[in-house]
């Protein structure tokens, strides 16, 4: 029997607006900005809504952000009548899948990653950290290749793989400078930094585990009644310790997310939804799979679409 999975955006594909048209038109939805204002202190729906989008795309607010709009678009999904069997996030998206999965309440999750984002903020300061994405380049090259720059005493390494043919790098500026000129060398088609603001998914990022682990000893956590596959082993995790352990690991750890869609193919996946502003996590699901069928919702008309198309699931 075919099965759906639940997928949420990380950092990047936040973008003011994001799900305006459901908060005009939805008083369920408007709750959710209204939970997270009170949750945070600060009009987290107003830099949604208006920006501006330099505000929002601050590492802590555009987690607490995308999280918000993830975990409105999967309650509207789940009110026409529409659950996963399983859920999955890219990073930051993790714990929206967290939400979706009723391990962390609303609340809880808004403040968690609004914490996440000024620890990652604080680890490393502005210049001293990159990362860059790597087209066309096989992983176990690339691999050795970040390992002998890291020896070297510039830190590098793989942060998320993402699909066939992409890796992004992570690391201190230095080393992912020097990696970007030796893979261009070694055959990548493409050595490409990106717009962040830390060196994400890397050892850099230690200092804002270990504040990441204290204020997520202070939350309330439960086991999953909907599995969730982890970032850090692209496995099926339940136990809300393995999970609170899983998230800390994450923040210095690899995104498998090529791995972790194969996972839900595995288990029978054949739909995703992915509950967020943008098309990244669609997009990058059909480069892992074809046959896969994907939906990205992010407003009414994508939604309707699910709806309509809902209707002859069996």
């Amino acid at each position: 029997m075919s099965k759906l999975a639940f997928v949420f955006p990380g950092q990047g594909s936040q973008a003011v607006g994001m799900a305006k048209e459901f908060v005009e038109r939805d008083e369920a939805c408007k709750k959710f900005l209204q939970q997270a204002d009170d949750a945070l202190g600060f009009e987290l729906s107003k830099l949604m809504l208006e920006g501006p989008q330099d505000e929002l795309t601050l590492t802590y607010h555009a987690q607490p952000a995308l999280l918000t709009a993830g975990a409105m678009i999967a309650s509207k999904l789940e009110a026409a009548g529409i659950t996963p069997d399983y859920s999955a996030g890219h990073s930051l998206g993790e714990y929206t899948a967290l939400v979706e999965s009723k391990v962390l309440s609303f609340e809880d999750a808004v403040v968690a990653v609004h914490k996440r984002g000024l620890y990652m903020n604080e680890a490393v300061p502005a210049g001293k950290g990159a990362m860059a994405a790597i087209l066309g380049m096989d992983h176990d090259v690339l691999e050795s290749i970040t390992s002998n720059i890291t020896e070297s005493g510039h830190p590098v390494q793989p942060a998320n793989l993402n699909c066939p043919g992409q890796i992004v790098i992570s690391g201190a500026k230095m080393g992912v400078d020097k990696a970007c000129v030796a893979l261009k060398e070694a055959g990548a088609k493409r050595a490409m930094l990106l717009d962040v603001s830390g060196p994400f998914h890397s050892v850099l990022m230690e200092p804002a585990a270990a504040e990441l682990e204290k204020t997520l000893s202070e939350i309330d956590m439960k086991n999953a009644e909907i599995p969730v596959i982890a970032n850090v082993t692209a496995d099926v995790v339940t136990d809300q310790q393995e999970i609170k352990k899983l998230l800390v690991e994450q923040l210095y750890s690899p995104v498998r997310w090529e791995e972790s869609v194969e996972k839900l193919l595995d288990l029978g996946v054949t739909r995703f939804i992915e509950c967020g502003p943008g098309k990244v996590l669609s997009g990058l699901i059909r480069k892992i799979d074809r046959t896969a069928t994907v939906y990205p919702v992010y407003d009414e008309e994508s939604l309707q679409k699910v709806l309509d198309e809902a209707k002859e699931w069996s």
